[in-house]
C-alpha cells in the first residue's frame, strides 16, 4: 500500500507539491486527476524514489521511501509518461532485460515474459523489433515492463497519452487485472472519463494541492444530487444571476456571459427551471442536461476547465 503524509516539493519559490496527503490500499486503483502542471508527475517521482521531497513522508508497504531505499523500489513498478524502450530490441528482449534488473532469471523469467506478452496482447509480435511497432503497441509494452516482476505497487504516469481508443481500452483492462490480483495502483491522468471508468478512489490535484478526495460518486455529490444543466444564449452573467434568484434547488457551478452551468435537484427540477428562464424572456440558444460529472466538480473547485 501507499501512504503519503504532508508531502512537499519546492523549487525555489515554486511549490510543485504543496502539502498533500492520501493513501491507497491493497488492490486499489487510486487516481490523481489534474491538468498539466498540477504536480502529478512530481508526486509520482517522489513516491518512486526518483526525487527527494522537501518535506513530508512516503510509506510503501510499511517502509519509508527515499532515493536510496533500494528494497522498497524493488517492490514497485513504474510506468513513466515517456516510453522507456530499446527500439532496436524485440519486445521479448526488452522484457528479459528489465526482468533481469529485478534479479529475475532462468525459467521463471522466461515464463513471466510469456505471461506478460499475452497480457499486453503482443505475443504474435514478440520477436519483432520495437521500432516497427505502432504508438499503441509501444505503450502496451511500456506497461508490460512495469509489470514484469509482479510488483506489489504500480505507479502509472498518464500511460494512455496519445494512444488510439483500442489501445487505451487494452491498457485499462491490463491495469484492472493487476489490481484484481492485489497490486496497489497509483494512476495519474488528466482525462475525466478515464478517471471515472478506472479509479476506485481519486484525488483532484491542482497547483500542487489536493482539492478533494473520494470515490467518483462522493465527488459528484459536491455539485448536487441532481442533473447538471448547461444553458447557453445571449445573456450576461448578471442577467442569469437575477433570473436564478428564488430557485432554492438550483446551485450555480459556473456562471459567465453567454453560459451558465447549474446543478439542479428534485424531480422535474430541470424542466421547471427552463420554463422559468424562458418565461423571463432570457435569450436561450441551447440547453444540455446530464448527470453530475467529474468535470463539473473540477470547475466548481478550481473555477476553470481541466483543459485550460
Amino acid at each position: 500500500m501507499i501512504r503519503v503524509d504532508d508531502l512537499r516539493k519546492n523549487y525555489g519559490q515554486n511549490k510543485a507539491v504543496d502539502g498533500i496527503s492520501f493513501h491507497a490500499g491493497t488492490g486499489e486503483i487510486f487516481g490523481l486527476l489534474g491538468p498539466n502542471g498540477a504536480g502529478k508527475t512530481t508526486t509520482i517521482s517522489i513516491i518512486s524514489g526518483l526525487l527527494e521531497a522537501t518535506s513530508g513522508t512516503v510509506m510503501v508497504n510499511g517502509q519509508a521511501m527515499s532515493p536510496t531505499a533500494s528494497t522498497v523500489k524493488k517492490s514497485m513498478g513504474v510506468v513513466p509518461q515517456e516510453t522507456a524502450l530499446y527500439e532496436e530490441l524485440t519486445a521479448r528482449e526488452n522484457l528479459r532485460f528489465w526482468g533481469g534488473l529485478y534479479d529475475m532469471s532462468g525459467a521463471r523469467l522466461r515464463e513471466r515474459v510469456g505471461e506478460v506478452l499475452a497480457l499486453i496482447g503482443l505475443s504474435d509480435r514478440a520477436d519483432d523489433a520495437v521500432k516497427t511497432y505502432s504508438g499503441g503497441m509501444k505503450r502496451r509494452l511500456n506497461l508490460g515492463l512495469g509489470l514484469i516482476h509482479e510488483p506489489q505497487v504500480l505507479l502509472l504516469d498518464e500511460p494512455t497519452v496519445g494512444v488510439d481508443p483500442q489501445a487505451r481500452l487494452s491498457i485499462l483492462d491490463v491495469i484492472r487485472a493487476a489490481a484484481r490480483k492485489g497490486t496497489t495502483v497509483l494512476y495519474t491522468t488528466h482525462y475525466m472519463q478515464e478517471a471515472e471508468e478506472l479509479c476506485h478512489r481519486l484525488a483532484i490535484l491542482d497547483h500542487g494541492k489536493i482539492l478533494a478526495e473520494g470515490t467518483v460518486d462522493e465527488l459528484k455529490k459536491m455539485v448536487g444530487e441532481g442533473e447538471i444543466v448547461t444553458v447557453r444564449g445571449n445573456f450576461t452573467a448578471q442577467q442569469m444571476h437575477r433570473a436564478l434568484e428564488g430557485h432554492p434547488h438550483v446551485r450555480t457551478v459556473s456562471l459567465e456571459d453567454r453560459q451558465a452551468v447549474l446543478a439542479v435537484t428534485g424531480d422535474g427540477g430541470s424542466a421547471r427551471l427552463l420554463q422559468d428562464l424562458l418565461g423571463q424572456a432570457l435569450e436561450v440558444d441551447g440547453v444540455n442536461v446530464r448527470p453530475p460529472s467529474l468535470e463539473q466538480v473540477f470547475i466548481k473547485l478550481t473555477g476553470r476547465d481541466l483543459r485550460d
